[in-house]
């Protein structure tokens, strides 16, 4: 795992758009099917936008048909932390880069085999570097 990555919320400004910032360090989300990353279909690594931790491999990327782009299982385990998240009336298990603490979206238990989770990530937390 990465060093932790500790910033201001004025810093974080500075180098992410209002929506990103909005979205990784707010725990926003955005519109279902408007996301850079929902049709990627491209070979590569996402990354996360604020700390550039390796997060989801395009191999592990699936059409889950929710509007944001969805993997069955982190690039690694140990980049992508979990944690209960009982906003907005629902019980949910939320996503965040283990490094930052960018939220990333939400991890639902109807995804694929082998793991059957689907990690439904918002693209604004991410940037894809093209293999």
């Amino acid at each position: 795992m990465a060093e932790k990555v500790t910033k201001t919320d004025a810093e974080w400004r500075k180098e992410l758009t209002p929506e990103q910032f909005e979205i990784t360090r707010k725990k926003g989300t955005e519109r279902a099917f408007s996301g850079e990353y929902v049709d990627n279909h491209e070979q590569g690594m996402y990354r996360c936008r604020c700390c550039g931790a390796e997060l989801f491999r395009s191999d592990e990327k699936f059409e889950s048909g929710s509007g944001w782009p969805s993997f069955w299982e982190p690039a690694a385990a140990d980049n992508v932390a979990t944690e209960e998240d009982n906003s907005h009336y629902m019980q949910r298990t939320e996503a965040l880069c283990k490094s930052c603490g960018a939220h990333l979206g939400h991890v639902f238990e109807d995804g694929p085999k082998p793991t059957g989770l689907r990690y439904c990530i918002n693209s604004a937390s991410l940037k894809f570097d093209k293999k």
